[in-house]
């Protein structure tokens, strides 16, 4: 008895994702320039051939590997913050979201989206723009959080949005940088405290700092 159509496809999408999957989880570790076909079907201990088929080059490869990498941000990070109530509780969500996602290793690199711009920053071409735009695409959520704050009255209105955004956003960055680089989670308790003391600083109703009790 023949397999239905709609069975071979699902099956030959849902291979494909596992694919990308295992791409964005390697170029996490090893660069997204160090991503290629036959890196790639080694590292799965398939053929290069039967690979090329489902990308074609090195750079459909990279592009899909980026895109199934935001897919994965968005479902650990992105909507589990947007189930928080609006303002202050949904900025703090994100932030614990993020903390969260380096902390249970979802990419054995740290966070996906650093490693891509480290690698593609001085770069040009179509992956560089990619990055580029998702890049652009994360720190416009995140203002647009801080100003849904400010406007509901949990920030003062007298605190620059993208000042205070650029600021919380340096902060888990660089606890990704030295969480993946020194191997320490300790890292990352120094990148929570950080984001929400200043973030402490900037709310209309003051509240008591969190101590950091390493």
């Amino acid at each position: 008895m023949s397999t239905p159509t709609g069975t071979r496809r699902s099956d030959g999408a849902r291979t494909h994702e596992a694919i990308l999957e295992a791409s964005a989880r390697l170029a996490s570790v090893e660069g997204i320039n160090g991503l290629t076909i036959g890196r790639l079907a080694e590292e799965l201990g398939v053929s290069k051939s039967g690979l090329f088929a489902h990308f074609g080059s090195k750079e459909a490869l990279q592009l899909e590997t980026i895109e199934a990498a935001k897919e994965i941000f968005d479902r650990e990070v992105v909507r589990p913050a947007l189930e928080a109530p609006p303002g202050l509780p949904r900025l703090e969500a994100l932030f614990e979201a993020f903390f969260s996602y380096l902390e249970r290793g979802v990419f054995p690199g740290g966070c996906f989206f650093a490693g891509l711009l480290a690698d593609e920053d001085a770069r040009s071409g179509p992956v560089h723009d990619r990055a580029v735009h998702l890049e652009r695409e994360w720190i416009d959520f995140m203002e647009q959080l801080v100003r849904e704050a400010r406007e509901l009255g949990h920030i003062k209105k007298d605190d620059d949005v993208e000042q205070l955004t650029f600021e919380l956003y340096a902060y888990l960055e660089l606890a990704n940088y030295h969480f993946v680089l020194f191997r320490d989670p300790d890292a990352l308790e120094l990148g929570r405290v950080a984001a929400a003391e200043r973030l402490s600083r900037a709310l209309t109703e003051p509240r008591r700092s969190p101590t950091n009790h390493r």
